[in-house]
């Protein structure tokens, strides 16, 4: 299942790379505001910098930028992700480094992770199943360094349970937007990374 292209009448790679991601930026702070189906492309090409016909050079329809936003959301988390974790790091304690990295991640894209849960509904049938691609990949992370650590044998976990538990990383991370209106009011994000990390990984630590 492959990365869904996006016509451009422009040629210059460059170009089209920072074009688009003006676009993204304005089209998240629009699409958090309005909502996708609110917000009109004359909208989004204002809030970029730029006039509706230069939009339309870079893209073929809103739909198109929903696409380029959840896409590059997706890119931005694993990016960042992956530059946090240390390949040397092991056992539980890499894990636990691990998960405080996602929960940062999630915590300085708030916005954008909000966004794209709110408005994947909108994608096309073309590019709903490469975005749910890309939270299976993002989810396989935290299934290999569980894997790794359940093999040292620090954690007690059957191969059926590891891919439930990075699940339950992954949407533990998102609750902390998802559920800020509430869980912000009550502890700091170190607070909650702190207790998440007593719950998820010592809780089934076992003896």
């Amino acid at each position: 299942m492959g990365k869904k292209e996006v016509p451009s009448l422009v040629k210059d790679e460059k170009l089209i790379q920072r074009r688009r991601e003006e676009m993204v930026k304005a089209a998240v702070s629009l699409f958090k505001e309005n909502g996708f189906h609110r917000t009109t492309t004359r909208e989004i090409a204002k809030a970029s910098g730029f006039s509706i016909g230069t939009l339309y050079e870079y893209i073929r329809s809103k739909e198109d930028i929903l696409y380029l936003v959840c896409d590059s959301i997706y890119d931005g988390v694993k990016l960042r992700l992956q530059q946090d974790i240390n390949g040397e790091d092991s056992g539980i304690q890499g894990v636990e480094r691990a998960i405080a990295a996602y929960f940062k991640v999630m915590d300085d894209m708030q916005d954008e992770v909000l966004v794209m849960y709110q408005e994947a509904k909108s994608l096309s049938h073309e590019a709903l199943p490469y975005v749910l691609k890309k939270e299976l990949e993002m989810t396989a992370i935290f299934e290999e360094l569980l894997f790794k650590v359940v093999k040292q044998g620090e954690l007690h976990l059957s191969e059926n349970e590891i891919p439930a538990a990075a699940h339950n990383i992954v949407i533990i991370g998102q609750m902390w937007t998802f559920r800020r209106w509430a869980l912000q009011k009550i502890y700091t994000l170190e607070e909650y990374t702190q207790l998440q990390l007593q719950q998820l990984l010592y809780g089934i630590k076992g003896a």
